[in-house]
């Protein structure tokens, strides 16, 4: 085998909770996670070194790169000397709180462990990413998850009452570390309820899942666009709408496929008065894996 490809599915929170800080300064979470079916197209070709391309011109293609730093620590993990052409076909936006650079890096891991046959589990895949970032365990994983610690305690959850998900990205992304610096400094909280997400969860209750939906970084993120946008998307039938991880994206749960359609329709083609820009505006669906290796 030669070649392989991946895909690799991009995340929304259904909630984030900041619980803390560790003794290394990390920000400890408590968070539900679930992987929605807006993919990130990874192609990993066999050579001797490695080396990155992308569609997207604006993402550096060298170790700055979370894909690039995967696959080095994925051939040190591993002890395999080999290398890796890794082309990504970008999808997710960037400074958007939905994971994509993540994903890319789930993707490399998976991928690399198929085309190089090294039998990794998915717990030692796990571990690699964890070297690479926090949000990369789950990305692996994939589904609905919570998610504590600082990304490395992931644990089963219910799965996520089927819906349609309508994802907007405003024009100016949000830089994570300045969300969490903007927390440390504002010290506002929200009030999270995760067992009360969960059990809405379990009864496949959408309308109570949506009311228990929160982020700690909704108002530390700084973006004046959040606000804007949870509203137009509940006036456009969502049942539920909040910011995504740090931000800037925000999304709405909608019941029925019409009503969602209807709602990323009118705002890709401006039929509605906007209230701000929207650099990008997805339709999705929950999915319950993570990256994994296709045959397209």
């Amino acid at each position: 085998m030669e070649q392989v490809k991946v895909i690799a599915p991009a995340k929304i929170n259904l909630s984030l909770d900041i619980t803390g800080v560790d003794e290394k300064g990390y920000h400890l979470l408590d968070m539900v996670m679930q992987t929605i079916s807006v993919f990130e197209r990874i192609t990993l070709t066999k050579q001797d070194d490695i080396t990155m391309s992308s569609n997207a011109k604006f993402i550096p293609t060298d170790s700055r790169n979370t894909a690039v730093k995967a696959a080095i620590k994925f051939f040190e993990y591993t002890g395999i000397k080999g290398g890796v052409h890794i082309h990504i076909k970008k999808t997710v936006p960037i400074k958007a709180g939905m994971a994509g650079g993540s994903a890319d890096a789930a993707g490399v891991i998976v991928g690399l462990n198929r085309l190089y046959s090294a039998g990794l589990s998915t717990e030692q895949m796990c571990e690699i990413g964890l070297m690479c970032g926090s949000d990369i365990p789950f990305m692996i994983h994939g589904g609905t998850k919570r998610i504590q610690g600082t990304g490395d305690i992931i644990l089963p959850a219910p799965q996520m009452p089927q819906c349609h998900i309508a994802v907007c990205m405003p024009t100016k992304g949000v830089s994570t570390p300045q969300a969490y610096a903007n927390y440390d400094e504002m010290g506002i909280k929200t009030i999270v309820e995760n067992e009360k997400l969960l059990k809405a969860m379990e009864e496949n209750n959408l309308e109570e899942m949506a009311k228990y939906m929160a982020n700690d970084l909704e108002k530390a993120a700084g973006s004046d666009e959040t606000e804007p946008l949870k509203k137009l998307l509940l006036d456009l039938g969502a049942v539920g709408s909040m910011m995504t991880g740090s931000g800037a994206a925000v999304f709405g749960i909608f019941r029925d496929e019409e009503t969602a359609e209807n709602a990323v329709r009118a705002i890709r083609n401006k039929e509605i008065s906007l209230p701000c820009a929207v650099r990008s505006v997805f339709l999705a669906k929950p999915v319950n894996y993570g990256a994994r290796v296709t045959r397209n």
